[in-house]
């Protein structure tokens, strides 16, 4: 059942440490062994994502990495107090790299915990090696792309109704932001399984506080477009190529703006290849780090 829903949208089933960073409490997993480079990794859709996800891909790194993963501010397991803006849950990425002792980290996350990363990257550059990015935007222009992309769907039609409210951060409470996840999950796999789709649904840990101040507030002026190409360490970007929330075209202006960057497609992917084609989106985040993080030689695990 686990594997049939997938840890993109569900909660966590493992035991997190309780860590207070800026004056609110985290759920926090540290993965792999000690003297290891860090990876911190932050998960996707706030107040619906969880470490689950980032346990389960990046945590197959952990053999050669420290990888720390967490329920951001507001999201999963992790107390709610403050603004849940950019700014803060950046400085909570730092406070856990403060915590973890690492001088300097590889930062990665996929589809909103890459517009986290790239945040990261942005306001702490000096406290960042390498980046990992999946599925993610640079602006919030992907969102004409993906009302068009829900619209011309074949799979479900969806109700449009609720499609705006979600994607306007206008849900009322924690049913009603359940009641919109339903409508837009169909579009997110490769391979549509309607019965996999509510258990996704059934999954997922709703904190609608967070998703509403993301896309009503945050998003209205998200443009890191004018500083990408300010950042100077390697990155790796990956995305699935039928992503319909953050279309291939969004990963490929990353690209352009970003210097010292890559661009890896999975064809039979869409927004999670990072399951749906997880060995070889594996291999290729590995071989990248091995390049530009490498781990250390002799850490036991």
């Amino acid at each position: 059942m686990a594997e049939d829903v997938s840890p993109e949208f569900a909660k966590a089933t493992s035991t997190a440490q309780r860590v207070v960073i800026n004056g609110n409490e985290l759920a926090v997993e540290v993965l792999g062994p000690e003297g290891a480079p860090v990876i911190i990794t932050h998960h996707g859709a706030p107040g619906l994502g969880s470490r689950a996800e980032p346990r389960a891909s990046f945590g197959r790194l952990a053999d050669e990495y420290r990888v720390i993963v967490f329920d951001a501010r507001g999201s999963g397991e992790s107390e709610g107090s403050g603004v849940f803006s950019h700014e803060q849950w950046a400085a909570d990425i730092d406070g856990l790299r403060e915590w973890i002792g690492a001088e300097k980290i590889a930062m990665a996350g996929g589809s909103y915990g890459g517009f986290m990363a790239m945040e990261y990257a942005t306001r702490y550059p000096d406290r960042v090696s390498a980046i990992v990015l999946r599925d993610t935007s640079a602006d919030n222009g992907n969102a004409h792309l993906a009302r068009e992309n829900a619209l011309a769907s074949d799979r479900v039609t969806i109700d449009m109704e609720k499609f705006d409210r979600i994607d306007e951060g206008r849900v009322r409470d924690n049913e009603d932001l359940k009641d919109c996840w339903r409508e837009i999950l169909p579009l997110y796999d490769f391979h549509y399984d309607p019965e996999a789709t509510e258990r996704k649904v059934q999954a997922t840990p709703y904190r609608y506080e967070a998703h509403n101040y993301a896309f009503s507030v945050n998003l209205k002026n998200y443009d890191l477009k004018p500083v990408l190409p300010n950042i100077t360490v390697p990155t790796l970007i990956t995305v699935g190529r039928t992503d319909w929330i953050t279309p291939v075209s969004c990963s490929e202006t990353i690209a352009d703006l970003i210097p010292n960057s890559r661009l890896a497609i999975f064809e039979k992917s869409g927004h999670s290849p990072q399951i749906e084609e997880a060995e070889e989106w594996t291999k290729t985040v590995r071989g990248f780090l091995h390049e530009v993080y490498p781990p250390v030689a002799g850490a036991a695990v």
